[in-house]
């Protein structure tokens, strides 16, 4: 890995409170790496590494351990800020743009252990999380990388290209292969300046129902629900088949989220009709603001 890029890239620590609403799914201690692109210590990784964060922690190619506060997190690209409280001294990588960056291309896909897999894309594609998360153009790549949470993307002149957020599996061939989903950096571009400013893009909070799905040839079968959220209270669970959102019926797990969204605000009550054991019938579930339920950073 080129020196430069290297030092750009720290390895980040996170704790988070045992109370947090997502400790549960994501763990009180969770590692990655992030991107240092300010050198004033601005780093840039993967959100889910920091949600609910009371501690982060910087450490640089050399050992030197840094802490940091949580600036931002966006839930609609999943990037997430941080600010180092001490001076990191270290090189910023110049954002590239990723909507430039073809299938074919060779990249560089690199984490803070000095680890760097040379790679390719191998598709620019929707990407529909279980998490209700959706990106109309994903960056995936093979071969993968073994420790993706927050790891770089950068071209041949070591511009950042994206952000490492998954490791998983596609049909190669005739083979399955392990890729990993990349968030491309250009969605940072236009809401950067409020994630620093307002520690989320401004934008109308969607509608959250606190489900964890799955598409199964179309169909969108409920993998579990979260404790308290508004698909809990409602009675949805584990097995349902959401079929139909208000008065759309659903077309896979992508069409599911634009149906929900489109239902208006967070707030908004979202009817929808499920198949449970072969049977249909309709639940009212009251969304609710996801950022509602989770525990604010503590300034420093």
């Amino acid at each position: 890995m080129d020196h430069a890029l290297q030092r750009a890239i720290v390895a980040l620590r996170a704790h988070i409170p045992d109370e947090a609403f997502t400790a549960g799914s994501l763990g009180t201690i969770r590692e990655g790496s992030g991107v240092v692109i300010r050198e004033d210590g601005l780093v840039l990784t993967i959100g889910y590494l920091l949600t609910e964060a009371n501690e982060v922690w910087l450490t640089d190619a050399d050992g030197r351990v840094v802490a940091a506060h949580v600036l931002a997190y966006d839930q609609v690209t999943g990037f997430g800020l941080v600010q180092a409280l001490g001076p990191l001294d270290l090189p910023a990588l110049e954002l590239g743009i990723s909507g430039k960056a073809a299938v074919g291309d060779m990249v560089t896909f690199a984490d803070a252990s000095g680890k760097s897999v040379r790679t390719a894309i191998v598709a620019k594609q929707e990407f529909a999380g279980y998490w209700e998360y959706l990106l109309e153009e994903a960056i995936f790549i093979a071969p993968a990388h073994p420790s993706w949470g927050g790891a770089a993307l950068v071209d041949d002149d070591d511009r950042l290209l994206g952000i490492g957020s998954l490791r998983l599996q596609m049909m190669r061939g005739d083979e399955v292969a392990d890729i990993n989903m990349v968030v491309p950096i250009d969605l940072l571009r236009p809401i950067l300046d409020e994630m620093l400013t307002l520690g989320a893009p401004k934008r109308e909070a969607r509608p959250w129902l606190g489900v964890f799905s799955a598409d199964n040839n179309g169909e969108v079968v409920v993998m579990s629900v979260a404790e308290g959220g508004p698909a809990a209270a409602a009675g949805l669970q584990r097995g349902d088949v959401i079929s139909d959102v208000r008065d759309g019926e659903v077309e896979g797990l992508a069409d599911f989220y634009r149906k929900l969204w489109s239902t208006g605000s967070a707030g908004a009550e979202v009817p929808l009709r499920i198949v449970r054991d072969g049977r249909g019938s309709w639940l009212r579930v009251k969304s609710a603001d996801r950022n509602s339920f989770l525990l604010k950073p503590q300034l420093q």
